[in-house]
């Protein structure tokens, strides 16, 4: 029996978050087209006959500018530290000056390293060959993978290099547990992708989520309650729009996916407050939950 622990690492962007869902099954990690929509570590339990594996997805590796980008960066970096094996995932192309940058934040990692090219299936095949050549000398990585996060190509040939290369060790945790993560994480976490699916520009980027409550009620209906956190009067407006339908909308497409999750008909209570320029203020990033 193999027991260990997986972080997959990235600049943003690179579909870190589509291949932890495609190896669950299932959707555990929010998505959007949006980079840096991750900013906690997101950890998804997948249980085999031979194995037990705990996937770490992290905030993508970038150049922190404020109180938040340092808990992103702090959080990749302390992930990989900790596991027993790395992913680094990486696009279809040749390293630029960002990829090589991803590469060196890796130097002090004990844990052997994965390269992972993704999306792989995307045209044209040749350009792979030049991007293999240009990451073979930055790093010894124990395996070299083109895949497809969202297809699921080779990732099956994936999950056998991992098992491979796993410690011994009964497992952890119970099978039938997709996350160790609070629920009420992941129904904040739902409630965030859709103000990253709906709003644009700096706005998403801007907002937060605070949950404020969650129980369930004598009818068997969970009542969720929480902030859409602003950090500008003006993103408010956008969140909330004309007559209020923004919220509604987010709120809508937001209680469909805590439905699904919590298998129960959720009331859901959703307020805007606006506390400005909080990604700056490293009292207001530790009340919202991340660690500095």
């Amino acid at each position: 029996m193999k027991f260990g622990f997986v972080a997959i690492v990235g600049r943003p962007n690179m579909g870190k978050s589509t291949l932890l869902n495609r190896i669950l099954g299932q959707k555990l990690a929010i998505v959007t087209p949006k980079p840096q929509t991750t900013r906690d570590p997101i950890r998804g339990i997948l249980t085999l006959e031979e194995a037990q594996i705990v996937f770490v997805d992290t905030p993508g590796l970038h150049v922190p500018r404020d109180p938040l980008g340092r808990h992103m960066a702090r959080a990749a970096r302390r992930a990989s530290g900790e596991a027993d094996l790395v992913y680094l995932m990486v696009g279809p192309t040749p390293a630029s000056e960002a990829d090589r940058g991803s590469v060196e934040m890796l130097g002090g990692c004990r844990a052997p390293v994965f390269l992972l090219i993704n999306k792989a299936d995307l045209p044209p095949r040749e350009s792979l060959l030049p991007a293999i050549a240009s990451y073979r000398g930055l790093f010894p990585f124990r395996e070299i993978i083109p895949i497809s996060a969202l297809r699921g190509d080779n990732v099956a040939l994936l999950l056998e290099k991992t098992i491979e290369l796993l410690p011994e060790g009964e497992k952890q945790l119970p099978d039938d547990i997709l996350s160790d993560q609070p629920t009420r994480f992941a129904v904040a976490e739902l409630i965030r992708e859709k103000v990253f699916g709906f709003l644009h520009q700096e706005v998403p980027y801007g907002a937060a989520v605070r949950m404020e409550g969650m129980a369930e009620r004598a009818d068997g209906v969970v009542e969720v309650r929480a902030s859409i956190i602003a950090e500008r009067e003006s993103h408010k407006g956008m969140i909330v729009g004309r007559g209020g339908a923004m919220i509604k909308r987010i709120g809508s497409a937001a209680r469909g996916e805590i439905e699904r999750l919590l298998g129960a008909r959720v009331f859901l209570d959703l307020r805007v407050k606006v506390i400005r320029d909080w990604k700056k203020d490293e009292g207001e990033v530790k009340r919202l939950g991340y660690d500095l």
